[in-house]
């Protein structure tokens, strides 16, 4: 027995006066009705209405039980209406999960232009580094492209980016710049620990189809397993690190890092945007997530610019 479905009917069926009005106003045939009460009195063990063949009057029982029904049908209808309410509307809480270097370098730039133009929608954002993420509990989760996901996770792509060498002004004032890839042999690099724990010679990719890799001997000065302590010592002067495109662009824009030995790159990344069910991504959700792949893309463009500008001045 459906026992929610046979209380809504017993208080249709007072409200409309009958059972033969009652299913019309539900569109159920007239003997699904009948059973459904008649299952429902079977499982209360007492009858709720005295039929005749004008009307159904509430036994006392009856009146008890509608009472309660009421209640708890109208607590259901609230509930649905408000999980209905912030899965289409743009308010409500947005549960994400993303890395650190993420959630600082992409995310948290881009809320104040979000909340500027959704200020209902609350952004609760968890910080976590770990190889599984628990994705199912969460609307969205971004990582990197190169992490295993399971079958039914749905992912998007949010961008494509290069990972390529930066260094600060100052630096380069100091130590000039490399512009070719045997040039970092005269400088300082800022390498990030592999899982392996094991620090080789640094691998150069061309853009260019059917150019083969470079592998570059060059002094290490640091190493380090996060990569925001990479990027403070890059913005610091402190040597050259390979960034991703996009967490950069900003810095770039800012011409607080420069792009060195272009165009020669050290990866290819891509951003994802995963979550478990593209049917119940509540519509605050798309709505963030598509802020946040026009912020990054306006984000890397701009640096681009940047980078080309600086290099046509250098030609010239």
């Amino acid at each position: 027995m459906d026992r929610l479905q046979s209380m809504r009917v017993f208080q249709r069926v007072v409200d409309e006066g009958g059972f033969a009005a009652a299913a019309r106003k539900m569109h159920l045939d007239p003997a699904v009705v009948t059973r459904l009460l008649v299952d429902l009195e079977k499982h209360l063990g007492a009858p709720l209405l005295q039929r005749t063949t004008r009307r159904a009057a509430l036994t006392p029982a009856g009146e008890e039980y509608l009472a309660r029904v009421r209640l708890i049908l109208a607590d259901i209808d609230e509930a649905d209406a408000n999980i209905r309410g912030q899965t289409k509307e743009l308010r409500g809480r947005l549960r994400i999960l993303a890395s650190p270097v993420i959630a600082t370098h992409m995310l948290a730039p881009a809320i104040a232009d979000f909340h500027a133009l959704h200020p209902e929608i609350q952004l609760d954002i968890r910080v976590l580094d770990m190889a599984n993420p628990p994705i199912e509990e969460y609307d969205l989760t971004f990582l990197s492209g190169s992490a295993p996901l399971p079958a039914d996770i749905v992912v998007r792509e949010v961008t494509k980016s290069h990972a390529v060498l930066y260094a600060s002004p100052a630096y380069i004032k100091r130590f000039g710049e490399p512009m070719v890839p045997s040039d970092l042999n005269n400088h300082r690099m800022l390498r990030l620990r592999l899982a392996s724990g094991r620090m080789g010679p640094l691998t150069l990719m061309s853009t260019d189809p059917g150019t083969p890799d470079i592998v570059v001997e060059t002094p290490v000065v640091l190493i380090a397993d996060h990569t925001d302590t990479l990027m403070r010592a890059t913005l610091d002067g402190g040597g050259i690190s390979s960034q991703g495109e996009d967490i950069a662009a900003p810095f770039v824009k800012s011409g607080q890092l420069l792009r060195v030995v272009s165009p020669w790159i050290t990866n290819r990344l891509t951003l994802l945007a995963a979550f478990p069910n593209r049917k119940f991504l509540p519509v605050r959700g798309r709505v963030f997530l598509e802020h946040l792949i026009k912020h990054v893309q306006e984000n890397m463009t701009q640096g681009a610019n940047q980078t080309h500008s600086r290099s046509s001045r250098s030609v010239s």
